[in-house]
C-alpha cells in the first residue's frame, strides 16, 4: 500500500503544472514556450520570380550552377526538334520559374527527412513533368536551338492582356479598345 501511495503521489506531481518562475527541465532541449529558445526556422523558399535585384541574381547564379553542373549532364538528353534547348535559358522567365521550382523540389526530396524514396518521388512527380514542359516541341524553348550545330535564341511573345484588363483601363485615355468585332479601334 505504501508503494502504491508513493506512485500516486509521484503521478500527481508529474501531472501538475510546473511552478511559475522556476526553470523548466526542458530548457536544455530548446523546447519553445517552456523557457527554452525556439529553434531557428529555415527561411521560407520564395519563387525566384518574386525576388529582385541582387537577391534574384544570386539565386539565378546558384540555379545556373545546378542546371549546368547537375541537371544537364545527367538529364539533358540530346537537343532535337522534339527536345529543344537554349544556351540563354536564363532569359526565358517561364523556364527560369520551372527550373527553379524543380531545383527547390530536388533539395527537398534529397533531404534525409524525405526518406529513402524521396528522390524516386522527385523523379516521378517533378523531374519528368518539368522537363517535358520546358523542352516540349511547342514549349517555351521551341523557337530556340533544335540542333547543337545551329545555336539559336528567341523569346516568344506571350498573349495580350485579357479583354477584362482592357475594360478596366478605359479610364486611361491612352488605352483604346476595338469598337466591336471586326471594327478598328478609335
Amino acid at each position: 500500500m505504501e508503494q502504491s501511495a508513493q506512485q500516486t503521489q509521484q503521478l500527481d506531481h508529474l501531472a501538475s503544472a510546473p511552478a511559475l518562475g522556476g526553470p523548466s527541465p526542458l530548457v536544455a532541449f530548446g523546447a519553445p514556450g517552456l523557457g527554452g529558445q525556439a529553434p531557428a526556422a529555415p527561411p521560407e523558399p520564395r519563387p525566384i520570380l518574386e525576388l529582385e535585384g541582387e537577391e534574384y541574381e544570386d539565386e539565378l547564379d546558384a540555379l545556373s550552377d545546378w542546371v549546368d553542373d547537375f541537371l544537364l549532364p545527367v538529364y539533358g538528353a540530346e537537343v532535337t526538334t522534339a527536345a529543344p534547348w537554349c544556351l540563354q535559358w536564363q532569359e526565358h522567365e517561364d523556364v527560369v520559374a520551372w527550373l527553379h521550382a524543380l531545383w527547390l523540389a530536388y533539395q527537398q526530396h534529397k533531404d534525409p527527412e524525405a526518406g529513402l524514396s524521396g528522390l524516386l518521388v522527385w523523379h516521378r512527380d517533378c523531374l519528368t513533368h518539368a522537363i517535358a514542359a520546358v523542352r516540349s516541341p511547342g514549349g517555351p524553348l521551341s523557337a530556340c536551338m533544335t540542333s547543337p550545330d545551329r545555336p539559336a535564341h528567341r523569346i516568344l511573345s506571350g498573349p495580350p492582356p485579357s479583354a477584362r484588363t482592357g475594360k478596366v483601363n478605359t479610364a486611361d485615355p491612352a488605352v483604346t479598345e476595338p469598337e466591336g468585332p471586326g471594327e478598328p479601334a478609335s
